[in-house]
């Protein structure tokens, strides 16, 4: 088991004309229709110690959500989270989705504020949701659990809504949402295609099911989650348990740069995924 390192980073807000932006978009969108959650996937109540999502595609499904930005509508609480559908996307031409994790003390808003920009470029759509605690549970409770769940009706929202790329459904994150998606991406790499962790702290699967392809990207001046102790030993480790991992150091903190983000995107564009079977739901 890989431990994680501790974060104690406090989040920043986003630049003032990127929340305005949001808030313009937010309102823009208020008369569309939220994802489509499954019922069934609510109502079962399932165990997720395992770190197993039930998400699957299903065949038939109708696209309805456009493009702009929706809120998930899924939680009854002040933590839910968002979806952004690129201006290019179009129901009859699947499009990659790549779910985002926010960091420590983060929110989906911090996703939104970082990559409206890039899902425009490049077509992807971005699935942001919310912790449901600061911070991601396999992270500050060393277990799967409410998380899990949650970003499993995401997901499935989402496959419900929206034709979606299943040659390109990656999972992503920055500092602790990087390290939760190292665990949650391993433990179902048979539903995820790519795995992108900016300056992740540690990786620590419930299990290893599929190989997907890993990107990994970290500032050697990191003083947050140092280098050394972080990414230096987590590619190692993933690379002896037989994964694929495109690895990049780069001059700079805890941060993720213009730079950096058209690099991961680029790579989960253009590199072929090694596809499993994806799992069977459980009954």
């Amino acid at each position: 088991m890989r431990r994680f390192q501790n974060t104690f980073l406090l989040a920043a807000f986003g630049p003032l004309l990127s929340l305005l932006l949001v808030s313009f978009l937010l309102a823009g969108c208020s008369n569309q229709e939220t994802p489509k959650t499954d019922p069934q996937l609510h109502a079962q109540s399932q165990d997720y110690s395992s770190g197993r999502l039930l998400a699957h595609f299903k065949n038939g499904n109708q696209a309805t959500l456009g493009p702009g930005l929706h809120l998930l509508n899924i939680s009854t609480g002040p933590r839910d989270g968002m979806i952004y559908v690129p201006s290019s996307y179009r129901a009859l031409k699947p499009a990659p989705l790549l779910l985002f994790l926010h960091g420590n003390r983060g929110t989906a808003q911090m996703g939104v504020d970082d990559f409206i920009r890039e899902s425009e470029r490049t077509g992807i759509i971005f699935l942001f949701p919310d912790s449901r605690k600061r911070t991601w549970d396999r992270v500050i409770d060393d277990a799967f659990g409410p998380d899990a769940e949650f970003v499993d009706q995401a997901l499935q929202a989402a496959f419900n809504s929206l034709a979606i790329d299943r040659r390109h459904v990656g999972i992503g994150g920055f500092s602790d949402g990087a390290s939760y998606s190292l665990s949650l991406g391993q433990t179902n790499g048979d539903l995820f295609t790519h795995i992108i962790a900016f300056s992740p702290g540690g990786s620590e699967p419930a299990s290893q099911n599929g190989r997907p392809p890993v990107f990994i990207i970290h500032g050697f001046r990191d003083d947050v989650l140092p280098i050394d102790k972080c990414s230096r030993v987590i590619v190692p480790e993933l690379k002896s348990d037989g994964y694929t991992v495109t690895y990049t150091e780069f001059d700079g903190r805890h941060q993720m740069t213009p730079e950096g983000k058209v690099l991961a995107l680029d790579w989960f564009l253009k590199t072929a995924p090694q596809l499993s079977p994806p799992p069977a739901p459980r009954p």
